[in-house]
């Protein structure tokens, strides 16, 4: 059985890269050949339409015209190669129907993705942030890791978000990235220690497509993180784009800096440092020092929405908006779709949902995801009819409390606490959702119809 499934795996990997050699030999020529391979190979229902979209958009709109030739041939050829084999051919070809197996067999759901946080460790010192506290010995071990991923892998994983602290700043992940070059891996980082040996690294690799933080312009940027981080954070992307490196932007995105990220002058300045992607995360009330004032009020949320769904249609980038997107993807997907294991091994539903009732320290990475907080979330999703209220803490926060009694899991952080033991937090967040709720409920009508992606909600 395993025979077959590597030959299968193998195949794959082979029709994609196959495309890329195809493409190479004339670039301009050739796009319309990679759908049509594509959409050959392509059976499930749902991934066919959502490649015709693509395919559509492509010819309707100038703007993503330019951006796909831009992304196929400023892109490194062995970037691009194993961008496509791992994250099409592994993650999603091959992985999603190994673990839709696994589901149908033993009734075991497994994430699409995992959120790791192999240390807290950084580099820098950042107002109001917590890495100071964190030393090696708070570290993941390498070997646990090691073993994290591969057995991940097992399962059909193959899409990794590597988070922190900083991730450049723990050297070894390097290795893993290079043990495990069938995987595509995500690391969130601050972007300062990038130099010429790491560059040339992180292209040699292929397999790692860096998103670099930023709250904004020098002024933001600097203001928060220290002087001068801005300049090396753009000498970092000019590295990375110098040698064809696929790279992007998150942006944590809150009441005072949600204009400045979501303008058109900062996309267009992202966009001409060679970044392929913008991932909007807005500011949630977690952590050690929660504070819903910084959070985007009812009408930024929404604009941030509305803005962003104008620029996919007019600008060379790829956006994703995580809260405003929930309606294409069925509501939250926390625990369902994507899960983050913490720098103590506790695996939690979301990278904002600070809970957990399962430590992979010792333990099968699938026996993680056979306990009842996950499937517990997983039943109730979607929340809410109304997609644009997808959290479970911020949107609906009756719904952590419900699950936490009946589950009981350990909170992890202060902010996590306070959410199920803090009466005037609460009291704070009911707010928050009570705010939010008629603002999200009229573009839930107006924008969406009152229709999300079922199918996904459930899974």
């Amino acid at each position: 059985m395993k025979k077959i499934e590597t030959m299968e795996k193998s195949t794959k990997e082979a029709i994609v890269k196959g495309a890329v050699d195809i493409f190479y030999k004339d670039p301009e020529n050739n796009i319309d050949k990679i759908f049509d391979i594509i959409r050959k190979y392509v059976k499930d229902p749902d991934n066919l339409k959502r490649v015709n979209n693509v395919y559509q958009y492509y010819n309707e709109y100038p703007s993503v015209n330019r951006y796909i030739k831009n992304f196929l041939t400023k892109t490194d050829k062995k970037c691009l190669e194993k961008f496509f084999t791992n994250f099409l051919a592994n993650a999603t070809w091959y992985g999603m129907p190994k673990r839709a197996k696994l589901y149908q067999e033993q009734g075991i759901k497994t994430p699409y993705v995992i959120l790791i946080s192999p240390s807290m460790r950084c580099n820098l010192r950042c107002t109001g942030c917590y890495a100071a506290n964190y030393s090696r010995e708070d570290d993941i071990p390498m070997e646990e890791v090691d073993r994290i991923i591969g057995e991940a892998r097992d399962i059909g994983i193959y899409f990794f978000v590597i988070l922190g602290g900083e991730p450049f700043f723990v050297k070894d992940m390097l290795k893993i990235y290079e043990k495990y070059n069938d995987c595509i891996f995500v690391p969130f980082t601050n972007g300062t220690l990038f130099d010429e040996e790491l560059a040339d690294k992180v292209r040699d690799l292929a397999n790692v497509v860096p998103m670099f933080s930023l709250e904004g312009f020098e002024e933001q940027t600097d203001k928060r993180r220290g002087k001068g981080i801005f300049n090396k954070v753009m000498h970092g992307m000019d590295l990375l784009n110098e040698r064809g490196v696929l790279f992007g932007v998150s942006s944590a995105t809150g009441r005072y800096n949600m204009d400045v990220v979501s303008s058109e002058k900062f996309v267009d300045m992202i966009i001409k440092k060679g970044a392929k992607m913008i991932w909007y995360f807005i500011f949630m009330p977690v952590g050690d020092d929660p504070d819903v004032n910084l959070m985007l009020t009812p009408e930024q949320r929404l604009e941030l929405g509305s803005r962003v769904r104008t620029m996919r249609k007019t600008k060379e980038i790829f956006l994703i908006d995580f809260f405003n997107d929930a309606p294409y993807v069925g509501g939250c997907i926390a625990g369902k779709y994507y899960c983050h294991i913490n720098s103590h091994e506790d695996v939690e539903p979301c990278i904002f949902a600070h809970f957990s009732t399962d430590n992979v320290k010792g333990k099968p990475l699938l026996d993680c995801f056979k306990g009842p907080f996950f499937k517990e979330l997983i039943n109730r999703q979607p929340y809410t009819p109304n997609m644009l209220r997808p959290c479970m803490m911020i949107d609906n926060p009756e719904v952590i409390r419900e699950v936490a009694a009946k589950v009981n899991p350990k909170p992890s952080d202060k902010g996590a606490d306070m959410m199920l033991h803090d009466k005037e937090f609460q009291a704070q967040l009911d707010k928050v959702a009570a705010d939010f709720k008629p603002h999200a409920d009229k573009a839930w009508e107006e924008v969406f119809h009152g229709k999300g992606n079922s199918k996904m909600s459930k899974g």
